[in-house]
């Protein structure tokens, strides 16, 4: 999970799909199988995507070794001049933080990690204007948490998510701050003090590309039109050999700026 200051937007990391790529974790879905090859291409495509909207992708070292790598959000969660590495309550996935927390060092990041007891993956890290929510899942503790907000220097808000993988798989936030969610998978929207239903799952994952423009999947196309509607510029990605490994547009890339 990215949360940037207020620079223009810069620099996106991002790193190749693994391939072993199939082989990656599910929990709240039933395992689908995996086009590692047509993943490549949509990855590509995300990453162009990021670009033609003014953004450079940087690539992490892959890690082939790890299914689940080319969800590079997980690993680390970035705000300021701080990178705090993450520590997942999935083991398996621990061993892809070496590499990110490289990219972040050499980008220039003060980095702080995650210790034992604590747990954490970025995908349940979602800052809404000066607030900071921490979803409690399967991956990420209340003991993660307490260290998230001491790193940060912030306070952070938990939140309970029990029908999705992440946080951020059930809500994210628009430019306005508004926070949108798919209400079949959100535990309690009263949590968030702006909350606007979308009528897809897809739907509910935006990445911020500046100004008023918003990434998301093509899987949730009157998500796309019902935020054209009110004034967004929706830039429409077709990630579906990741949605079936419960990824989404905000675990592709860890959006960098200046700090």
């Amino acid at each position: 999970m990215t949360i940037p200051p207020t620079t223009a937007p810069a620099t996106a990391l991002v790193r190749r799909p693994s391939p072993r790529l199939a082989e990656g974790l599910v929990s709240h879905i039933s395992r689908q199988p995996v086009d590692v090859g047509l993943a490549r291409a949509q990855w590509a495509g995300y990453g162009q995507a990021l670009r033609d909207n003014g953004w450079r992708t940087v690539e992490v070292e892959p890690a082939d070794d790890c299914p689940d790598s080319v969800f590079v959000e997980d690993p680390v969660v970035v705000y300021r001049d701080v990178a705090v590495v993450a520590r997942s309550g999935a083991a398996a996935r621990r061993a892809e933080a070496a590499g990110v927390a490289k990219a972040v060092r050499d980008a220039g990041y003060r980095v702080e990690r995650i210790t034992e007891p604590g747990t954490l993956d970025g995908g349940d890290v979602l800052k809404v204007g000066s607030t900071v929510y921490v979803g409690l899942t399967g991956r990420t503790n209340e003991a993660g948490a307490r260290q998230l907000g001491h790193h940060l220097g912030v306070g952070v808000v938990t939140v309970p998510v029990t029908r999705v993988l992440h946080l951020k798989s059930a809500v994210t936030a628009l430019p306005d701050g508004t926070v949108i969610g798919h209400p079949p998978l959100v535990d309690d929207p009263a949590v968030f003090p702006s909350f606007l239903a979308v009528p897809e799952e897809a739907g509910a994952h935006v990445v911020l590309l500046g100004g008023d423009t918003v990434l998301l999947a093509a899987s949730a196309p009157r998500t796309a039109d019902l935020l054209a509607g009110r004034g967004f510029a929706p830039v429409v990605v077709d990630i579906g050999e990741f949605e079936k490994l419960e990824g989404c547009v905000t675990c592709l890339s860890v959006r960098l700026r200046d700090h």
